[in-house]
């Protein structure tokens, strides 16, 4: 009884507020030190991997620290192919699919627009018949965004005023998250080709934190990090992504896993 209080507490606390005092209280809070009394549940309620993370649970000042914990060296190992793109957080891949000419793509039957995604004309016009995948991080899930491929960053924007929850309720039932919530995007160019990283918060304005503003990223460096659970969505130009990963959806990835290979566009 007592574990199931602690878990409707943290997913109240955590997935379902997204008013703007609300979440800034939230966000006070999670940075304060009482919030440090709540850390050796919060690990049990949802069973963080103590062993793999770079301290200990007593060495945290609060929630906010554990929530954005670093991982020991070589914790995750990234495909060494060099073709290979990586999956860049620890996460669970939700879906997969095409992008579609009439601007949009469908995850989980719902059709969220790629033109309100992106809200940029010249970027959208690169990812129409592409491909896309979405990657889902639940407060469980080490929080650290990882680069999915290697490559030179082109252009960051940032999007959206309010953030709605992307679990499962709120992806069923919310006001189409992944295209309205507050977005951080990250367009990288490869050697193929483009692809768009976007950082979709699941709570409030600014949970998304880039941690490397060099232009070059290496496949598998940590460039940002969520304060709390939210998504991922991978945007790929047509013809250049070739998934290679034969897991059902939904299914778990962890960062550096390979989820495709990078090809030749196709011509047309």
């Amino acid at each position: 009884m007592v574990e199931y209080l602690y878990q409707f507490f943290y997913r109240s606390l955590i997935e379902l507020t997204n008013g703007k005092w609300s979440s800034h209280l939230l966000k006070r809070f999670s940075s304060s030190s009482l919030s440090k009394h709540l850390i050796p549940s919060y690990a049990r309620v949802y069973n963080i991997n103590q062993d793999e993370s770079s301290r200990k649970l007593d060495e945290y000042e609060n929630l906010h620290s554990l929530f954005t914990r670093q991982l020991k060296e070589n914790a995750r190992v990234i495909a060494a192919d060099p073709s290979a793109v990586v999956s860049p957080v620890d996460g669970v891949l939700e879906d997969y699919g095409e992008i579609t000419l009439e601007k949009s793509i469908i995850v989980k039957g719902r059709t969220y627009s790629i033109e309100e995604m992106l809200e940029d004309p010249d970027s959208l016009r690169k990812y129409l018949g592409g491909s896309f995948m979405v990657l889902y991080l639940s407060p469980s899930h080490y929080h650290r965004i990882h680069a999915p491929v290697s490559g030179t960053v082109k252009k960051r924007w940032v999007l959206g005023q309010k953030s709605y929850p992307v679990n499962k309720l709120g992806m069923k039932y919310g006001r189409a998250p992944l295209s309205k919530n507050y977005r951080n995007i990250t367009e990288v160019e490869h050697e193929k080709g483009m692809v768009a990283i976007v950082k979709v918060g699941a709570m409030f304005v600014n949970s998304i934190e880039i941690t490397e503003q060099s232009d070059k990223l290496v496949k598998g460096q940590e460039f940002a990090y969520f304060s709390f659970g939210s998504t991922v969505v991978l945007l790929f130009e047509k013809g250049i992504f070739q998934k290679d990963i034969q897991k059902p959806v939904p299914s778990d990835v962890r960062v550096g896993e390979k989820l495709g290979v990078l090809t030749d566009a196709e011509q047309d």
